[in-house]
């Protein structure tokens, strides 16, 4: 009886070495659990802000209701449709040029003809464009609107596709109104103001070639004056880039005609990603007649011609005869 607490003690000092063995191996194995865990956990965050990331780059009105959510946003984000300021604020110019550069009010719009409406489009068109060309070319809404609402009534004013203006501006310069090549040609446009001096004398002289309002002007005259003269919005293309002689003009015109292909579809409410760029297909050149289908005779083709070898041959009798 007196021995049994004695041996109790032991054991029970056995399982309490037992268990904290366990215990102490256990540890190990918990810490390496925590770390998966959270480690599974990290990478699903990661791979969510990720996308997140993805989404809100390729949809940028998804970023900003993204960043009206958040708690640093100030929750006084409204959707304000602000009317475009005078394009005369962009820069100065000579008065005769303030005028034309006004841009379109609701009076103006209901006095426009129906050739003018046709050029010109709806409103609803209009801030379409604006809005993608915006957001493709990283340029303020503001002075986008201004771009585009003066390239429209330069349209209306020399009776010109508004988009195709557009588009080649959108090659030439990516809309910086300040671009200048290597070769001379500057601003919006691209317009070497040194060979068009004199398109510039009632806007300001060369100097205004960087003003964006005439450069618009200036560079939309060029161009239809080739598309006039080539017969062809490709034909004008080419004397444009100044390939006229050439016989191909290194893939400008495919470019311009592509950004003039993705305005148009904008325009009639088509979803066109911002960060396209597929290209129009070339129309392939048109087969040559053959001889035969060139010259089809006719009765009259063969009266005349026999008509023209017996006088020849008359001719020639009277040759010998002398």
């Amino acid at each position: 009886m007196l021995n049994q607490p004695i041996e109790a003690q032991p054991s029970s000092a056995s399982e309490m070495v037992d268990q904290s063995a366990q215990w102490a191996k256990s540890i190990p194995s918990r810490i390496g659990r925590f770390f998966t865990a959270a480690h599974y956990a990290l990478t699903l965050v990661g791979i969510a802000a990720l996308f997140m990331l993805g989404l809100m780059f390729f949809n940028p009105d998804f970023a900003d209701k993204i960043i009206a959510m958040s708690p640093f946003s100030d929750g006084q984000v409204e959707e304000v449709v602000h009317e475009a300021p005078p394009l005369t604020n962009l820069m100065d110019m000579p008065a005769p040029a303030l005028n034309a550069a006004q841009p379109a009010t609701a009076a103006a719009i209901g006095s426009l003809t129906d050739e003018d409406r046709k050029i010109l489009g709806t409103p609803r068109q209009q801030k379409l464009v604006t809005d993608w060309l915006s957001k493709r070319y990283r340029v303020a809404g503001d002075a986008t609107d201004m771009l585009v609402s003066a390239a429209y009534l330069t349209a209306r004013e020399i009776k010109l596709d508004p988009l195709l203006i557009l588009a080649v501006m959108a090659i030439e310069s990516r809309f910086n109104p300040f671009a200048e090549s290597p070769m001379g040609a500057q601003g919006l446009m691209q317009v070497m103001s040194k060979i068009h001096h004199d398109k510039f004398q009632e806007l300001g002289g060369v100097k205004a070639a960087l003003n964006p309002v005439a450069n618009i002007k200036v560079g939309s005259l060029i161009l239809k004056e080739y598309v006039t003269r080539g017969g062809s919005v490709e034909a004008g293309l080419k004397s444009y880039v100044g390939a006229a002689d050439m016989e191909n003009d290194g893939g400008y015109g495919l470019k311009v005609l592509s950004e003039y292909q993705n305005l148009k579809q904008v325009a009639v409410g088509k979803n066109i990603s911002i960060f396209t760029t597929a290209l129009v297909k070339p129309q392939p050149p048109r087969p040559a007649a053959p001889e035969s289908a060139q010259a089809k005779p006719t009765a009259v083709g063969d009266m005349a011609a026999a008509a023209q070898k017996n006088q020849g041959a008359t001719a020639t009798e009277e040759i010998a005869a002398l």
